[in-house]
């Protein structure tokens, strides 16, 4: 039944049999073997299958093949904007990409460079209860929450303490408390387990589906899967992606989400990749930010320039204290 579900996505997307898909993924990731091959199946559409992804030749083989659509995770849509420039960037005629994991600011830069392709991301895994699927191309979200999403699939954003890193419950340490939509402020994503929305845990363990469930939540009896991320819904009903648990650090009193830093360290012209992580020093309560940056190739590092960024973009307490190049 996951399988049948994961097949339709490119349906809802508005793909149609004449498509021809660009499929440069691994095939034991499910995005490749159930939204693609599978999609593919669903559709009666043609796939390229490319044995591994190059960025270089990405462009290139879409117009060679008459691409109309691709599959991304990650950082596939960075590597592609960090590409050279070329007159014929807009040459194609892709129109859809699904996937998860675009950056906002990669999002906005793969649009003004590559042209008016709808990007469909979505929010989802492969043990879970429930997928988002962003199906208005809004940048940066994941989904939208509407009057059928919320009754279909009970969700809700529990309050979350980083540093804690635990729920927070009501005054009586009973039950857990909910946002009041929108809030503005990230919560801890959980979906009740039902019927209609169950939770096949993992194969062969478990103690470790166990783990995943949040029991006695709202009411006595009642059944969460907890999906260790932190999103945030805005007053359209929009959700965003903020962090995974565990991924966000405390310092200054202050929640500092690694995504959020990464994003405008990326932005700088001389930055391939970057990974942010709190880290401990002697005598300071908390984690201050290490930005580990891997340079472009032939490119130097620029400190005062990454300096002034940082404090032109971010507030003083989410700045990060060390870079390791």
């Amino acid at each position: 039944l996951r399988a049948l579900s994961a097949s339709l996505l490119f349906t809802q997307c508005g793909a149609v049999s004449q498509d021809i898909m660009y499929l440069t993924l691994p095939l034991y990731h499910i995005s490749a073997s159930l939204l693609g091959i599978s999609g593919c199946i669903e559709l009666g559409a043609t796939c390229v299958l490319k044995k591994k992804f190059s960025a270089s030749q990405f462009w290139n083989d879409c117009r060679k093949y008459d691409v109309t659509m691709f599959l991304y995770i990650g950082e596939l849509c960075r590597y592609l904007c960090n590409q050279p420039s070329k007159e014929e960037d807009r040459v194609h005629k892709v129109r859809i990409a699904l996937g998860n994991g675009i950056r906002p600011a990669v999002w906005k830069e793969f649009l003004m460079r590559f042209g008016p392709i709808k990007i469909f991301e979505f929010y989802g895994s492969t043990e879970g209860n429930l997928v988002f699927l962003n199906y208005t191309n809004k940048i940066g979200a994941v989904g939208r929450a509407g009057i059928f999403s919320k009754f279909l699939h009970s969700f809700e954003l529990l309050k979350y303490d980083v540093w804690k890193q635990e729920i927070m419950v009501d005054e009586n340490g009973r039950f857990c408390i909910s946002f009041v939509w929108p809030s503005g402020k990230p919560g801890l994503l959980v979906v009740q387990v039902t019927q209609d929305t169950p939770f096949s845990g993992y194969a062969g363990n478990n103690e470790a589906s166990e783990k995943k469930l949040l029991r006695n939540v709202f009411v006595k009896g009642d059944v969460y899967f907890n999906t260790g991320d932190l999103l945030v819904m805005d007053e359209g009903g929009f959700l965003y992606f903020t962090d995974r648990v565990g991924d966000t650090f405390r310092w200054k009193g202050e929640n500092v989400a690694t995504v959020e830093v990464a994003e405008i360290i990326s932005m700088m012209d001389f930055v391939q990749e970057v990974n942010v992580y709190g880290v401990s020093i002697t005598n300071y309560e908390g984690r201050t930010g290490m930005a580990a940056i891997v340079l472009k190739p032939d490119q130097p590092f620029d400190g005062e320039r990454l300096y002034k960024h940082v404090v032109d973009f971010l507030p003083s307490y989410a700045q990060p204290r060390f870079v390791r190049i």
